[in-house]
């Protein structure tokens, strides 16, 4: 027989790679020794090991668009002296964002060694948890620690016939206003005009994870409900009552440092959802001609829908841990899974991926 014929892989000209939901905070061990119950990314060494993949072989001529979908860094849960706050000037959010950074080192000198390629490029889409990546510092802060200049889009970016955004946007409680994104009246500096959702976030959620860590990780969320009543009563009765008092003092009493209105107070009780589905959101963009894949992130659930034979609906995803007490994927799990932009000449194709790289010797337990 005659030997046969090595097939040589073609390298790759161009590509964008998408990913979202990471919430990096303070790190998974904080300075003093002790281990962060609100640190959700415990994935910095994947992730360094991803962009070497994309950074060699086949890819190492790419050029490469690296986009960050919203969700990136989880401002909101970092403290600031201790302390969670929800008037947020810019000065808090820079002392934030520079705990993020030096408590992911190996994440953003990896980022940082990936951008020293001419050919690589990032472009960062703000969402809910990182709103305070408006703000002028952060973002100098951030491009600082990558060591080049991003591509900030504060809503969605459109691109090759791709509409990528991170999603909030179509619930009523984490919609934020693009026209007004901060506050101004009657204060001594601008702060944040944050959504009912991010408060709910920083003075409820935060504080329940400090004792319940996973509590924001389990779909669907009313099993959780059912088993916390169950089986963890007393907490379960002190959340919920907690909830009610939080929820009417917040959307029923003036404050100068957010903007409440009754309409928005009904959209929330019609919409509530605490993993919303974003279909309809992304068929409606869809109706665009030149938009032929729509990509969001933020439900951390990934997805692909085929909306037509041309035209495509995909969820990011997230590399934080999804818990499922549903009993047809009870389990915990965590899929490294992100969006791929083909090229075929001009014509662009996105594909949903599962990173799965090299099964390391040792790991974070509590991330294995």
């Amino acid at each position: 027989m005659a030997p046969r014929k090595k097939i040589t892989p073609q390298k790759v000209k161009r590509l964008k790679l998408i990913v979202s939901d990471f919430h990096l905070g303070r790190g998974r061990q904080l300075p003093q020794g002790g281990i962060n119950p609100l640190e959700d990314f415990l994935y910095d060494h994947r992730f360094k090991e991803w962009l070497e993949f994309y950074s060699d072989g086949i890819y190492e001529s790419t050029e490469i668009e690296l986009i960050f979908n919203g969700d990136m860094m989880n401002l909101i849960q970092v403290d600031y002296h201790g302390h969670y706050p929800v008037v947020i000037t810019e000065t808090i959010s820079a002392i934030k964002m520079e705990r993020i950074i030096s408590g992911h080192k190996v994440f953003f000198d990896a980022l940082k060694e990936f951008l020293e390629d001419e050919k690589h490029s990032l472009t960062y889409v703000v969402g809910n948890h990182d709103q305070e990546m408006l703000w002028q510092s952060t973002r100098l802060l951030f491009e600082k620690a990558v060591g080049r200049p991003v591509l900030w889009k504060n809503i969605y970016y459109q691109v090759d016939g791709v509409y990528i955004e991170h999603g909030h946007q179509y619930e009523a409680v984490n919609r934020v206003d693009p026209a007004k994104p901060f506050l101004t009246e009657n204060l001594p500096e601008p702060i944040l005009n944050l959504p009912w959702g991010t408060l709910f976030t920083v003075q409820f959620i935060t504080k329940l994870k400090q004792h319940r860590p996973a509590v924001d990780k389990v779909r669907p969320f009313r099993m959780v409900v059912w088993w916390s009543l169950l089986h963890d009563t007393w907490m379960a009765i002190q959340a919920l009552f907690r909830l009610a008092s939080y929820f009417l003092t917040t959307r029923f009493s003036k404050n100068r440092t957010r903007q409440t209105s009754l309409g928005t107070t009904l959209r929330i009780l019609r919409e509530a959802s605490v993993f919303p589905d974003l279909t309809d959101a992304a068929r409606r963009i869809l109706r665009t001609p030149d938009i032929h894949t729509v990509v969001f992130g933020h439900t951390h659930v990934y997805k692909q829908v085929q909306v037509s034979e041309e035209k495509q609906y995909i969820n990011t995803g997230t590399w934080t841990d999804i818990i499922s007490l549903d009993l047809e994927t009870y389990a915990r799990r965590t899929k490294l899974t992100y969006v791929r932009v083909d090229y075929d000449g001009e014509k662009s194709r996105a594909y949903l991926r599962h990173w799965i790289g090299q099964i390391p010797l040792e790991d974070d337990a509590l991330a294995s």
